[in-house]
């Protein structure tokens, strides 16, 4: 219940939802560059989309075009650090609401 809560009250913040669609358009920006330049199904494109801007490269899908691996490297220094801010938030907001339900200690 406390998570769910918590992405309540986030959604309701104007700044902490701005994060998030912006978070959500790199990803859509991905997703199409990646379908129209690897020719990769959408499902694929927005998979390597998400495993790329959250670090976690599992290696099963790779660029093969130059095009490809030109928008890779600029989709990485412009995403990764908007989804690494979007990851960190959704944790600082989630710890400050888990502090403020706990009881106080005398």
């Amino acid at each position: 219940m406390i998570f769910f809560r918590t992405i309540k009250s986030f959604l309701a913040d104007k700044e902490y939802r701005d994060l998030l669609l912006t978070g959500v358009t790199i990803l859509i920006i991905g997703t199409i560059a990646y379908h129209e330049l690897e020719g990769w199904s959408y499902l694929d494109a927005f998979y390597f989309s998400f495993i790329t801007l959250t670090t976690i490269g599992f290696g099963d899908f790779a660029p093969q075009t130059d095009w490809g691996k030109i928008f890779t490297v600029v989709y990485i220094i412009f995403g990764v650090g908007i989804i690494l801010s979007f990851i960190n938030t959704l944790y600082l907001h989630y710890s400050k609401s888990i502090r403020k339900r706990r009881p106080k200690k005398n």
